[in-house]
């Protein structure tokens, strides 16, 4: 069969490809190629997103971050260098340092970098540097070989030394290394180291800080004000890179404190007071030196003190300030308060005679002299003198509860002083409202109170000085660190008794002093006159608590004596304690010796007219018939006033008022 002839296309018209589906038949679906416009778009958006956000994150860093991140940069390269102020100094009243600081280096290294870099030589080269540097500087060489020895990474071989002597040690042994201190200085040694205190170095700090005393209680007045610097420094390392500083504070240094003390005299009386303290057997003492028109203390001594020179070895109990810290039932020394009533509510005179009997009641007590007796017939002065308990408690009688409390608040007693030392006490009176019947039978002869031995001193300061007492001060002034010179204002002083009445009151004063050579005529403190002087004073003796019973001991005591000298026309107030010394002992010759050194010292102009020998007792009954009279409540144990007496068995009673 013939073929069919081909068909013919039109013009232009494609030929199909074989592999494409017909229309209506079945066939495979055709893969498209990428769009490569498309590509560019997504390539752009992506682009212009992350243009987006690290123009954001610029605008971020720029803006809100930048002093953050420009602090943390300037961290990383600088470093803040404290320079630390100069202690101030402390003064005595005449200008010479009774504390200064000086410039010093602590010796620190590495042991255990030590070990690594020496190996096997590490023993011998320890031993040998432990004994040239105890060579160099003092140090325990076996303690010093001990820290080399120590598998620690920082130890600290001596804390104090010269400077020189540290860059002699330096290069001597490289592996040791310095570090910039302050060493406080104390000349005097254990002078006045009760009130001046100690100042250490605190290695936290990095500067001297006060520990007790006045470097305590003034630490921020001595400190002054630490400076700053801020330096560049080198990467990874704390060199510093020369005139690399951005910013320097210069230190203020600390302002000098000037002292009341006078240091020739405190070193007098601190060591008469120890060595007398030690002589009876006291566990301990105190004694104040006033000037009677100012008030300002001259000396402050404790039997018991120690050197800050070697603070660390100290015994703790010998730390404090007892003079201001440690209040004591004053006794007979407190009569003077009853007296000044008497005279100043003119309740009596000096001459007025009391039929004074051996003891007295009191409410539920019996309180009796300290010496059997009849009644006896005692001036006003003779019961002063003579410290008749009971003579005293009469004229009190005649003054009134509220009166003599009154003058108690004006003597200062129960107050603290506001002299500006640390740990101070007040003492203790007790409240008015507090008193019960038997309370007026202590407290006028001294019992059931208590003082400190600067508020003692302070009470005859008031009677050397017309009646005015100047509240004590031991601070003269502060020496800024310009050189300007700040005297600390006077403390307002306050009336206690008129001019007339403490000048009779000195007189009285004096008759305790005086030896007629009779019994009738002799003062219990005739032990503290001085030849050539009218001396003005009084003794106490007050039995101490046994903490046991809560009463009174039989055989210890607080002996105590306060005066004044020249009697009529007082330079010195002195007051002394004595805790616990043995039987016999009074303070009257402690004030005596005081007395005379400051008398020859200041070249005090004798006295024109001999001390006047003052009528005590109107007459003296004989010796039977005082034994007859006596009252029961009398006992021959009590002691002798201003004397403690040898140990004797005698009942306690329980702590009057």
């Amino acid at each position: 069969m013939p073929a069919a002839p081909p068909r013919t296309r039109p013009a232009g018209a494609a030929r199909s490809s074989p592999s494409a589906p017909r229309k209506g038949g079945r066939g495979r679906t055709g893969v498209r190629t990428p769009d490569p416009r498309r590509r560019l778009r997504v390539g752009q958006l992506v682009l212009v997103a992350a243009l987006v956000l690290a123009t954001l994150k610029l605008v971020v860093v720029q803006g809100p971050q930048a002093g953050t991140l420009q602090t943390g940069s300037a961290r990383q390269r600088t470093s803040e260098i404290a320079l630390p102020a100069e202690r101030g100094r402390l003064l005595d009243r005449s200008g010479a340092p009774l504390a200064f600081s000086v410039e010093a280096r602590a010796l620190v290294t590495n042991p255990r970098l030590i070990a690594t870099t020496k190996g096997a030589g590490t023993a011998a080269y320890v031993t040998e540097m432990a004994a040239g540097i105890a060579q160099a500087t003092g140090a325990d060489a076996t303690a010093l070989r001990t820290a080399l020895e120590s598998d620690k990474g920082y130890v600290v071989l001596v804390p104090l030394v010269d400077p020189d002597v540290a860059r002699a040690v330096r290069e001597k042994y490289p592996e040791i290394a310095e570090e910039k201190r302050e060493s406080r200085q104390y000349p005097g040694g254990a002078l006045a180291a009760n009130v001046v205190g100690v100042a250490s170095w605190n290695a936290t700090d990095q500067k001297l800080t006060g520990l007790m005393g006045l470097e305590s209680s003034q630490d921020n007045l001595l400190a002054g004000q630490d400076g700053l610097r801020v330096v560049d420094t080198a990467e990874g390392s704390s060199a510093v890179i020369p005139g690399s500083t951005r910013f320097e504070r210069p230190a203020t240094p600390g302002s000098d404190l000037q002292l009341t003390l006078d240091s020739d005299l405190q070193y007098t009386v601190q060591r008469q007071l120890a060595e007398y303290a030690a002589e009876k057997g006291a566990k301990g003492g105190s004694a104040v030196v006033l000037d009677s028109a100012t008030g300002q203390v001259l000396a402050m001594a404790n039997a018991r003190t120690f050197d800050p020179r070697a603070f660390s070895k100290a015994d703790e109990s010998t730390l404090g300030n007892p003079s201001v810290s440690s209040p004591y039932e004053p006794g007979s020394v407190n009569k003077v308060v009853t007296m000044a009533a008497a005279l100043e509510y003119g309740t009596a005179t000096p001459e007025r005679v009391f039929a004074v009997p051996g003891s007295i009641r009191v409410a539920d007590r019996t309180v009796s002299d300290a010496w059997n007796h009849g009644t006896e017939d005692y001036t006003l002065t003779g019961i002063l003198a003579k410290s008749s308990n009971v003579g005293t408690i009469m004229a009190a009688r005649d003054v009134g509860e509220d009166r003599f409390a009154d003058m108690l608040g004006r003597f200062g007693l129960g107050q603290r002083t506001g002299v500006g030392l640390p740990g101070e006490s007040p003492g203790r009176v007790p409240a008015r409202e507090t008193w019960s019947g038997s309370t007026f039978g202590n407290l006028p002869i001294g019992q059931g109170l208590s003082v400190t031995a600067l508020q003692m001193a302070g009470m005859y300061q008031a009677v050397a000085n017309d009646g005015v007492r100047v509240p004590p001060r031991i601070v003269e002034a502060t020496i800024g660190p310009d050189g300007v010179r700040t005297p600390i204002p006077a403390p307002g002083p306050v009336r206690v008794v008129s001019p007339e009445t403490a000048q009779k009151l000195r007189t009285m004063l004096t008759a305790v002093t005086q030896d007629g050579h009779t019994a009738d005529s002799r003062g219990t403190g005739a032990a503290a006159a001085i030849p050539g002087y009218q001396v003005a004073g009084k003794t106490g003796t007050a039995q101490q608590v046994d903490p046991t019973c809560g009463c009174y001991a039989s055989s210890t005591y607080w002996i105590t004596f306060a005066g004044m000298l020249p009697a009529q026309d007082p330079r010195y107030v002195v007051a002394i304690m004595l805790d616990a010394p043995q039987g016999g002992t009074s303070a009257a010759p402690l004030f005596h010796e005081i007395g005379s050194y400051l008398a020859q010292r200041e070249k005090l102009p004798v006295s024109p007219d001999p001390q006047p020998v003052q009528t005590l007792v109107t007459h003296a009954p004989t010796a039977a018939a005082a034994a007859q009279a006596a009252a029961p409540g009398d006992a021959a144990s009590v002691p002798v006033d201003g004397v403690a007496p040898a140990p004797a068995p005698a009942p306690g009673a329980n702590p009057p008022g």
